[in-house]
């Protein structure tokens, strides 16, 4: 904790050079000498951002050694005495490697009865062990899959973003209204009420479907498999996992709506168009906060969303008093770094600042939904790769993503 505790230290030591740094440009510096100064100043933050990470792997190894630490308390021998229990009995990861690696050949019968407990995502068809078809994964697999996803965007992230989880693919509607423009009025005495038409409610519906989306085919030697020790469900799973987060997190950014997700910077609604063709003013990023409703702004998943490069030019903004409109966090209780007063997540599949891009959305990202069908598939093919003694491997997922309401999230344009 001590550790931590000197980590944030300097995070906050360099927060501070950082912005005597850029509190040195003046109307009068130099174009050249304010060049200089803001390279030192991307610098300072580049080290600021490595203490960041550092402080988070910190963080969880505390954690975790917090949970050894409560594991050897005395009330806890209950549970050492079932873990001692279950080594005695492979664990079905234990069992998939072993079958991935050898064939359901050389599996014992105890092993076998564990292969097919039910404790998998799916099953492929197939009638004889080590025939063609595909094999069970763990459930564990999925959720490591589903982690590895969320490191690659925040569209994935089910504390950014809504997430919803169905056991079928099969078209599913979602009502939506919009009765902001509607409103009651006074009733003169004895007067009826006003039945036009005029003030019926409009519903309408987005639908969300069920896009796959593949790993590829990744093609194993069957030498590797039996002669390597290495962990083969870690490995298909950063590896797989990297492969279908990059996807994910891009169709739901950008996607097209046209036979693949409705990505959130698509479905926005127009916040603001910049006079700049390749730069954002503090007045305009101010002008599309307030552009999205205060219902909206109140939501605690209300949040901006840029790449990393833009946030860089946000970083230096500041307002007509010369003040930052980027803060940082508390670092000694790991409060998250705000803008304008509200957090934000770096989202690498955004468009950087430019001409016609949209480098920027802002408003209550709650309202975007991502639907996820089942859980992340495996299949293992033997047959079709046997005469090269090679093992196939593929991974799927199905999903889909749409925003309930345009006015709930806004982008800003480059002109």
């Amino acid at each position: 904790m001590e550790n931590i505790i000197k980590l944030r230290e300097q995070m906050a030591t360099l927060a501070t050079e950082a912005r005597s740094q850029l509190d040195t440009i003046t109307d009068a510096t130099d174009s050249s000498r304010a060049k200089e100064i803001e390279a030192r100043f991307d610098a300072i933050m580049v080290d600021h951002d490595k203490i960041g990470a550092t402080v988070e792997r910190e963080v969880k190894l505390a954690d975790a050694e917090a949970r050894a630490i409560e594991a050897r308390r005395p009330n806890a021998g209950e549970a050492v005495a079932v873990a001692e229990a279950r080594k005695s009995t492979p664990e079905y990861k234990e069992v998939f490697e072993k079958q991935l690696r050898f064939g359901s050949a050389e599996l014992d019968s105890e092993e076998r009865s564990i292969l097919l407990s039910g404790k998998v995502e799916g099953r492929a068809q197939s009638t004889a062990p080590g025939s063609a078809g595909g094999f069970t994964v763990p459930e564990g697999f999925s959720g490591q899959i589903d982690q590895q996803m969320a490191t690659w965007g925040p569209m994935w992230d089910a504390a950014i973003v809504r997430e919803l989880s169905t056991s079928t693919g099969n078209a599913l509607p979602w009502p939506t209204v919009n009765d902001t423009d509607k409103s009651g009025r006074i009733k003169a005495e004895n007067a009826s009420v006003d039945d036009d038409g005029t003030d019926d409610v409009v519903f309408s519906e987005k639908v969300l479907n069920s896009y796959v989306f593949d790993t590829g085919m990744v093609r194993v030697p069957i030498e590797l498999l039996q002669d390597s020790a290495f962990n083969i469900e870690a490995l298909m799973g950063d590896l797989f996992g990297e492969r279908l987060g990059r996807a994910a997190n891009t169709a739901l950014t950008t996607g097209t709506g046209t036979n693949q997700p409705n990505g959130i910077v698509t479905a926005s609604g127009l916040g603001l168009t910049s006079a700049a063709v390749a730069a954002v003013t503090s007045d305009e990023l101010i002008d599309l906060f307030h552009s999205v409703d205060p219902a909206y702004r109140m939501s605690p998943k209300c949040r901006w969303m840029f790449n990393d490069s833009t946030l860089a030019a946000i970083r230096k903004l500041k307002d007509g008093q010369g003040n930052y409109l980027w803060t940082m966090g508390d670092v000694r209780t790991g409060e998250p770094d705000q803008f304008l007063g509200k957090q934000y997540s770096v989202n690498q599949a955004m468009a950087s600042l430019g001409t016609g891009n949209k480098p920027v959305v802002f408003g209550d990202l709650s309202r975007y939904v991502v639907r996820k069908v089942l859980g992340y598939q495996m299949l293992t093919l033997r047959e079709r790769y046997a005469e090269n003694f090679q093992v196939g491997m593929v991974g799927f997922k199905r999903f889909d993503g749409d925003l309930l309401n345009a006015n709930a999230v806004k982008h800003l344009i480059n002109a």
